[in-house]
């Protein structure tokens, strides 16, 4: 590391919180943020098969509507350290919360044409905060970086099994009305953002005035493995929030136990990741568990598409333990290795940037599967294909290195 970025570093780490209390009050904000980030997703699909009713959609543009946040996720990704570098952090996610309000509030509130802008809107909001929780998690909790990781992971995957548990009966409580359902996700949004507010505004500038950036990260290889875990691992993760539900309502569940199987799936995913990176931080390194969790999450995801009704409980739990440990792990792996905060927040947007780019091929392909076909039985290869990468990849990302960014880049050369 040059002089210049530990003079960084060193500038990051005397914002951090002096006291136990301090720590602990950015540590409930930063979960509360992450509960935000998810209700997007999980909203839109337990209540699908009512927009595509009630707008006229076809299975192919409902496949685009899933696959949009996706897509913002990865196109707005590589913006965010940008972001925070000029603003800093914590105005970037006063931003991010924002955006999110309005964003969800209009899906619900502009029609069919408010649904996608609103969408788009929503998912560049999330993109941003999805990159820079780790970074802030690396800068601020350097000692319990595997705790706090496991916690707002935690939170993110708390946030959608309650849009998945609760969005359909409030759309049924407000005569089948599938906007309410989706605008009432703003609220909590809109909440939080107060409550970070006084933070926000009373932090200082970001720490790209301190010194220069560290170079790209195009040119390693771990950085790609560590990319390409997060974007399959994705892939599986919303073709699960933009999907199941219907494909568990076509294989003959009602509305609303579709929604609590999901719900509960996600629910599993809660406790893994807070488990999951505290044990993989003691191993040696982290391949075995990477594409363990990868095979176990496929492979409970093809049970769900293929096995008895009877025993769809079962898979829906093994694919929330799999599909939770796997998020948990790909974001672990992004602060495992990286050597400092800086890097980090690099590394997460290349990870995120391009690997959700990646990840959106999933949700669309399983719409325009089943339009081409008028079923969900060939989404099973797509599940088995998508799970084998993330397993590939995820033994590659799990080795004990770091990532070696380029040569430094000072202020004034870009």
């Amino acid at each position: 590391m040059t002089t210049a970025e530990k003079s960084a570093e060193r500038g990051l780490h005397t914002r951090m919180p002096r006291n136990r209390a301090g720590q602990f009050l950015l540590g409930l904000s930063l979960m509360l943020i992450a509960f935000n980030l998810r209700p997007l997703f999980a909203s839109l699909s337990v209540s699908l098969p009512e927009v595509l009713r009630q707008t006229g959609l076809s299975s192919s543009g409902a496949g685009y509507l899933t696959t949009l946040p996706v897509l913002c996720l990865g196109v707005f990704a590589p913006l965010a350290p940008r972001i925070s570098q000029r603003i800093g952090p914590e105005r970037t996610l006063l931003i991010v919360l924002v955006l999110l309000a309005l964003g969800t509030a209009l899906r619900g509130w502009g029609g069919t044409y408010g649904l996608f802008i609103g969408t788009a809107m929503a998912g560049a909001a999330i993109a941003t905060g999805n990159v820079l929780l780790p970074s802030v998690v690396k800068r601020d909790f350097p000692r319990q970086a595997a705790l706090m990781t496991g916690l707002y992971t935690m939170a993110l995957c708390g946030g959608a099994a309650s849009a998945a548990a609760f969005t359909l009966p409030m759309v049924h409580w407000f005569d089948d009305s599938w906007s309410i359902g989706l605008v009432v996700w703003a609220v909590p949004a809109a909440v939080v953002a107060l409550i970070w507010a006084p933070r926000a505004m009373s932090s200082p500038y970001g720490p790209g005035r301190a010194g220069g950036r560290p170079g790209g990260l195009r040119r390693d290889l771990l950085a790609w493995q560590v990319t390409f875990f997060m974007g399959l691992q994705s892939a599986l993760a919303y073709c699960v929030m933009g999907w199941m539900a219907p494909i568990l309502r076509d294989r003959g569940l009602d509305g609303v136990t579709a929604g609590i199987v999901v719900s509960v799936s996600i629910m599993m995913q809660v406790a893994t990741c807070l488990l999951i990176p505290a044990v993989a931080v003691r191993c040696r390194d982290q391949r075995m568990i990477n594409a363990g969790l990868a095979l176990l999450a496929a492979a409970a995801l093809l049970g769900l598409v293929f096995a008895p009704l009877s025993t769809i409980w079962v898979w829906a739990i093994l694919q929330g333990i799999g599909q939770g440990g796997l998020f948990a792990m790909a974001m672990t792996v992004i602060v495992l290795r990286s050597p400092d905060s800086l890097v980090a927040a690099q590394l997460s947007g290349m990870a995120q940037g391009f690997g959700y780019v990646l990840a959106a091929f999933g949700p669309l392909l399983v719409g325009v599967l089943h339009s081409a076909t008028g079923g969900y039985a060939v989404t099973g290869w797509l599940f088995a294909l998508l799970g084998l990468g993330a397993a590939v990849s995820g033994w590659g990302a799990g080795r004990a290195i770091q990532v070696r960014p380029g040569p430094a880049r000072s202020p004034q050369s870009h």
